[in-house]
């Protein structure tokens, strides 16, 4: 996958690159990885209700197969390429080689920054200072790296320990400046009104323990296909402190039915104290359907 010199004779400069610049490049990406998770994850998710989400084993264990390829894939479509653009410069251009292609991997991340928002509707201003931030690690240590002898393996194994310290003494750091979230506390008089979810569903809940349904989910009995139903009708719902049938100790609502579309569903209240929330998790703890409700 690596390009070879693209260089000709006359004093022109390649542009292509060799598969020792591919390679470290490669390695670099994959080591700064677990560090940019690390910052997406303070950023977005530290102190935030995970809606009783599982952590995943699974993905943890693939880790090590992953980041290569995720280095290999990053190096390939931005690091290198912006050498590229860095080496089409005039050799009188002033400041090092190493801020133009820093340029150059920066343009290239607003390219694909842009490209999310006409493919897939990703907002410019939450994808563009990812796309573009990525690449200033690798740049900033491929420079550096100019000139050592170190063999093919030698940079990814640096890259891996170097990654690891980090991540651990980071993230260390991270989880104590992060804050546990904390839900906010309703009492039923706060409970009482419309419950609505981005699915058009509205859960009515009165002052006399009446529930009211449009479109809601509920849980599937068993012998069901699926693992919920979406119902209408009427019911009756009561504030809980926690539920030994679902496995928490969360406050919530627990909504029966007075027909027989699903079974007893409990929506656990989270959000904030001026925005709050009631959801429910269907299915897989890892990858099930999540459905929140806000009060309008």
């Amino acid at each position: 996958m690596g390009r070879g010199n693209t260089g000709v004779s006359g004093g022109r400069r390649r542009l292509g690159w060799s598969n020792d610049e591919w390679n470290r490049a490669a390695a670099l990406c994959a080591g700064q990885l677990p560090l940019v998770w690390l910052v997406w994850w303070f950023a977005t998710e530290a102190g935030r209700d995970d809606y009783g989400r599982g952590g995943g084993f699974l993905g943890i264990v693939c880790v090590p197969l992953v980041l290569p390829l995720l280095g290999v894939l990053h190096a390939t479509v931005q690091i290198m390429p912006a050498v590229s653009l860095a080496r089409l410069r005039p050799r009188t251009a002033p400041g090092p080689e190493w801020s133009r292609h820093l340029a150059g991997s920066v343009l290239i991340g607003a390219a694909w920054s842009a490209l999310g928002r006409a493919v897939w509707g990703w907002p410019v201003g939450d994808t563009l200072p990812w796309a573009a931030g990525i690449g200033v690690l690798p740049v900033l240590l491929l420079a550096r790296l100019r000139g050592r002898a170190w063999g093919a393996w030698g940079v990814w194994l640096r890259s891996a320990g170097g990654s690891f310290v980090l991540f651990v003494v980071c993230g260390v750091s991270a989880a104590s400046l992060a804050g546990h979230y904390k839900p906010p506390e309703l009492s039923a008089g706060q409970l009482v009104g419309y419950w609505r979810d981005a699915d058009g569903g509205v859960l009515r809940l009165t002052p006399g323990g009446r529930a009211v349904l449009t479109r809601v989910p509920t849980h599937n009995d068993v012998d069901e296909d699926g693992d919920f139903a979406l119902c209408d009708g009427t019911g009756t719902w009561t504030r809980q402190r926690g539920s030994d049938l679902r496995d928490t100790d969360r406050d919530g609502v627990l909504v029966r039915l007075d027909d027989e579309c699903g079974q007893e569903t409990y929506w656990t209240i989270g959000g904030t104290e001026r925005a709050p929330e009631l959801f429910v998790l269907f299915g897989d703890p890892d990858a099930g359907d999540l459905r929140i409700m806000t009060r309008s």
